[in-house]
């Protein structure tokens, strides 16, 4: 066969470790874990995007384009395909399709490429030459594309990785520019976004950011004065239409890796923020596409389905509009037994046939591999238009996700994560009732080459297989009656105590609408805010340095209520004025940890006092500290000292973070709340 080039690797290969699969269980045995899984209607997420399951294709793979791939990604609800493949992106010339350098397979071309979408029924995300070519071939490239040939191809990425370009230090991404400093990349989005929109100005482009927690972010590179993230959005903000993020996360065992989907709401939330801050006026359409993950283990058996099917809802439920796995043939490394089951090392979904030195080989050219199935679950789960809604278990093993359709009906997906035990699943819905009759329940379990299907059990209990992804599908008790729309996307500002939030109307169904509802969500559960017969409404006693998300709901005049508006969140900060001034910098950042400077100033405070702060999650943890005496208990952290603070005083601290590091936006000094310094 034709050599392979593997992915050009933003960080360690880490070699797949076996996961141990527990004896079966003997008569008289323990009996089977239950968990309890709440369903929401009422807390309502994002709605699920025709681009939303995505993957990778490459032009070092012989495969690409041709029919049975395409029919087979068409078959698992891929609906969005990226090209020429991750760093290739930066060396790859599309006019004679020659990536110097590198390996590009016949038959590998675009036209090739824009085959296999449409017969898949896709869409292409395209990446533009940023390190090896120029404006001008990229506006070529949309000219041939969109113009002469009529594809309409929407999504141009610009470059792939850059920070990768040796800047921070570490070197895969070829970037043939003088300077590799992350203003000299926010320049050329600027110049390439304002060439490609020249010949059609219907593109959306992307730039290129590192990913909250992940290397390099939060770090500032010599010679510079702010972050990649900060740099590229103050200048590129005005002229990019969505932000590219990777995300590889970490983890040794399958069982570490799969707990890395908790992060997801952190990761998005923080990305958003970044946005909103850096990114200028009208930052809010400017969206986020996740354009490459994989898990680290079990990545061509069961871990790897379950972690696509749970990080892709987990990511497209925080509105990300891409999410693309990597890849589609990527070839074997190593083998390792995963739950008993084999596994090459393989990223691709597909299998390559490849054999190893030690004479083990793949199984036949196309197989598909675990997380293929965990991609067409996810498409049988949750369909474009549907909405999200908060869902969630008691268990830490189960993982949860859910979305209501348009039609009325509810999908629910299972993630059982022990490799060993069933989970007896009992179901609670709020804001929902389903019908009596058996729902359809889809099942993928460990080893199966097949999802099945079958109408059977209820749906308020469910048992799931061991290392198993389980849908089941719901009708409503009653039919849907001729309601009212759901809100439209709310907004808001918020002080340090209060938020005063407003939406656009509902638009009536069978009668006139009498109310709005407005909720708090509160992990699965919704704590009504207050209602009213307009569209705004101001709340109070709020909590400093909280973040909230909340829905609006409307109800009509016979009752009906509408679905869930789309979520607004937001975090309330400190007070406009106070007797205390606290401003808080990042300032060093090793993308796991950092040093914290910290500026107090106070009116009256001469003697001793206390700064006590809430660290914004449980994975932030304080190490060291000067300039006062520090203790952390839980979240919270205080800094003691009998130093006066008039003029102001500097403390500083070391912490560690194992996840995106969301700084603290409230501060008490002697128990008073601070103003913002």
């Amino acid at each position: 066969m034709t050599a392979r080039r593997l992915r050009w690797a933003a960080w360690p290969v880490i070699a797949v470790l076996a996961a141990a699969v527990p004896a079966a269980g003997t008569a008289g045995a323990a009996a089977t874990p239950t968990a309890t899984v709440t369903v929401n209607a009422r807390a309502g997420l994002a709605t699920m995007p025709d681009t939303g399951i995505g993957v990778n294709h490459a032009v070092w793979d012989s495969q690409l384009g041709t029919d049975p791939v395409a029919d087979l990604l068409g078959g698992a609800g891929v609906r969005t395909m990226r090209y020429p493949g991750g760093s290739y992106g930066d060396i790859y010339h599309w006019k004679d399709n020659t990536a110097p350098g590198g390996y590009v397979a016949p038959g590998t071309d675009f036209d090739t490429f824009m085959g296999g979408v449409r017969r898949a029924g896709a869409q292409p995300v395209i990446i533009a030459n940023y390190g090896t070519g120029t404006p001008e071939e990229a506006a070529d490239w949309v000219r041939y594309a969109n113009v002469t040939k009529g594809y309409g191809v929407k999504y141009w990425e610009i470059g792939n990785e850059l920070y990768g370009n040796g800047h921070y230090g570490a070197n895969w991404e070829a970037d043939n520019h003088a300077d590799k400093s992350p203003t000299a990349y926010a320049n050329g989005v600027v110049a390439y976004a304002d060439a490609m929109k020249a010949v059609d100005p219907g593109v959306k482009i992307g730039a290129v950011l590192t990913t909250p927690a992940n290397w390099p972010d939060g770090i500032v590179g010599a010679g510079d004065t702010a972050t990649w993230n900060q740099t590229v959005l103050s200048i590129a903000g005005p002229h990019i239409d969505f932000v590219i993020l990777h995300w590889y996360p970490g983890g040794s065992t399958a069982a570490e890796a799969l707990t890395k989907t908790e992060q997801v709401d952190d990761m998005i939330y923080l990305a958003r923020e970044q946005i909103t801050r850096y990114a200028g006026a009208g930052s809010g359409r400017i969206g986020i596409a996740m354009t490459e993950t994989n898990t680290p283990v079990g990545m061509n058996t069961q871990p790897g389905a379950l972690f696509a099917a749970d990080a892709y809802s987990s990511l497209l439920a925080n509105g990300v509009f891409n999410v693309d796995w990597w890849n589609v043939h990527n070839g074997a490394t190593k083998l390792s037994t995963v739950a008993g089951q084999p596994d090459y090392g393989d990223f691709g979904l597909l299998s390559s046939a490849t054999c190893l030195e030690d004479g083990a080989c793949e199984p036949a050219l196309n197989t598909p591999f675990a997380p293929y199935y965990g991609l067409k679950m996810l498409s049988t789960f949750a369909r474009p238009g549907d909405q999200f809604v908060r869902a969630g278990a008691d268990d830490p093993l189960v993982g949860a996700h859910a979305v209501r359709r348009p039609d009325g009906d509810l999908a629910v997906l299972l993630v059982n994560k022990d490799p060993g035990q069933a989970r007896a699943v009992t179901l609670d819905y709020a804001g929902y009732t389903p019908a009596a009759a058996a729902p359809q329940v889809f099942t993928f379990t460990n080893g199966a080459t097949a999802i099945s299907s079958a109408a059977t059990g209820t749906s308020t209990s469910r048992t799931l297989p061991p290392y198993s992804l389980t849908t089941l599908v719901l009708h409503p008790a009653a039919a849907a009656a001729a309601g009212p729309g759901a809100p439209g996307q709310p907004s808001g500002t918020a002080t340090d105590r209060t938020a005063a939030i407003s939406w656009p109307a509902a638009a009536p169904g069978g009668h006139p609408i009498a109310k709005y509802e407005v909720y708090r969500q509160t992990g699965t559960t919704s704590e009504q805010w207050g209602e009213t017969t307009g569209t705004s409404l101001a709340v109070g006693n709020l909590v400093p340095g909280r973040r909230y998300t909340v829905n609006v709901l409307a109800r009509d005049t016979a009752g009906n209520v509408s679905a869930a508006s789309p979520p607004l969140t937001f975090t309330t900060g400190a007070p406009a004025a106070s007797t205390c001034t606290v401003r808080m910098t990042d300032v060093t950042d090793w993308a796991s940890g950092f040093v914290g400077g910290i500026h107090v100033t106070a009116t009256g405070v001469v003697g001793d006092w206390t700064l006590t702060f809430d660290w914004p999650t449980a994975r932030q943890r304080l190490t060291g500290g000067w300039n006062g005496t520090w203790a952390q208990n839980g979240t919270t952290v205080t800094v003691k000292s009998s130093a006066p603070t008039a003029p102001g005083v500097d403390v500083g601290f070391t912490a560690d973070y194992g996840g995106p590091n969301i700084l603290p936006a409230a501060f008490t000094l002697n128990g008073v709340l601070c103003a913002a310094g």
